[in-house]
């Protein structure tokens, strides 16, 4: 991807790509940044799925309605950023990138090191390097901090040395990791070759030692890295003969994968289950492109930067100074759909099923999702940190503003009950009877 994090060429070459277009149309590298803000959700951080947004945060509520990019100090922090100090000194740039989020006051804004950006880019790509383990700060009963494996990645280095959830990771290389920034954990995992802008992730087959703990008993693993897939799409039937589409994240062509799935598996007529839960965000394109696959055509949200409403077209059209995202015409409206969310679907994936709910596509079941409603946009600095600030919030298509709200599903499931179950019974009844 280019500097500019999220405006690279899409691996989409056909002209008028929905994606190729939304990002001429916008001519701004926007994020909603629900992957990238994992950690002050959920207090997880994974390799693969790599959260922004508080490097020490444990879980949380809901940001407040409020929050916004905003403030005398984080404009005039924004605006300095690059220069130079006042006695003439060259900045460091990490600093500078923590001067910013610091000024700005917003939760979800977020600085990293060359180190971390690369290894961001490289997740919202789909794969990366390094063993297959999210992790998560955590309290003791003793008000200790300790850092605990929150999951494992199926048939990584991690899990086949039967590294298992709950595991708590002790220290990497040597260094002990209780009291370190979750970002700092995960930039140790990744490991690092090169230094200032030309660093980048440790290449595959290098080793990386883990001191780990499971109920008092130590253990120490040396893993050798590997380049890993994220699967952000898995698709299989349900118990009632509908199909099921798990998207865990919006990376680089889940949306394709998603139009696939409908295109492939599912047979005229037949109900999808569009499973939503835990799905933190990710790249706006993407979610866009997959409304597609369910709408044909239409608005799916406007967004507000900085108190202007902004030019969001797939199409690459406008209309004054306030613009829409719509999604491309071409989808599929016939199947039946249920989207299923809970408190851990975020950001681009609330965009996406508040657009489905609005437009009268689907019927959402499951809990109130956690109102992760702002975008992000990276600013890069002299070294290659990155100061990653919010520029403004969406709206559904109704004007609904999600952040610090969330979306009250049309059937409510206690987060303890079986909401998979309620969902596939709701499917079944919208489906044409034989």
């Amino acid at each position: 991807m280019s500097d500019s994090w999220y405006s690279g060429p899409s691996p989409d070459k056909r002209r008028g790509s929905p994606r190729q277009q939304l990002r001429r149309g916008t001519g701004l590298a926007l994020v909603f940044a629900g992957v990238l803000a994992t950690g002050a959700a959920t207090g997880a951080w994974g390799e693969g799925v790599q959260p922004g947004a508080g490097p020490n945060d444990s879980a949380a509520g809901p940001l407040p309605a409020s929050a916004h990019f905003g403030g005398d100090g984080a404009r005039a922090a924004h605006g300095k950023a690059g220069g130079t100090h006042d006695d003439g000194r060259a900045p460091d740039g990490h600093a500078e990138a923590e001067e910013l989020v610091s000024r700005s006051g917003d939760r979800w804004s977020a600085a990293y090191t060359a180190r971390e950006y690369e290894g961001l880019k490289q997740t919202l790509d789909g794969e990366y390097v390094g063993v297959g383990i999210s992790v998560r700060r955590e309290r003791g009963s003793r008000a200790t901090l300790s850092v605990t494996v929150a999951r494992v990645l199926p048939g990584s280095p991690a899990d086949r040395a039967g590294i298992r959830r709950g595991d708590r990771l002790v220290a990497v290389d040597g260094e002990d990791v209780a009291e370190r920034p979750v970002t700092d954990v995960v930039a140790r995992l990744r490991g690092s070759a090169g230094q200032g802008r030309d660093a980048r992730p440790a290449e595959p087959g290098s080793s990386v030692e883990l001191r780990l703990d499971r109920d008092g008993r130590h253990r120490t693993e040396t893993l050798k890295r590997e380049r890993l897939t994220v699967d952000a799409v898995t698709v299989g039937p349900t118990a009632g003969g509908a199909t099921r589409i798990k998207v865990s994240s919006f990376t680089k062509g889940s949306a394709r994968q998603i139009h696939r799935a409908v295109a492939e598996h599912v047979p005229e007529g037949g109900g999808i289950l569009l499973d939503l839960r835990g799905n933190a965000g990710g790249l706006v394109s993407e979610a866009v492109e997959a409304a597609s696959a369910f709408l044909d055509g239409g608005l799916v949200a406007t967004y507000e930067e900085n108190g202007t409403q902004r030019a969001l077209y797939a199409d690459g059209g406008a209309s004054g100074n306030a613009r829409a995202v719509q999604a491309s015409s071409g989808g599929s409206a016939a199947h039946p759909l249920v989207v299923l969310v809970d408190g851990g679907t975020m950001s681009a994936a609330e965009l996406l099923t508040g657009a489905l709910q609005d437009r009268g596509r689907a019927v959402v079941v499951g809990s109130r999702t956690f109102g992760k409603g702002s975008v992000q946009m990276p600013r890069k600095l002299s070294d290659g940190s990155v100061a990653e600030l919010t520029v403004g919030h969406y709206a559904t298509p109704s004007g609904r503003t999600l952040d610090g709200k969330g979306i009250t599903p049309d059937l409510s499931v206690a987060a303890s009950g079986n909401a998979a179950e309620r969902a596939r019974t709701v499917l079944s009844g919208l489906q044409p009877r034989p």
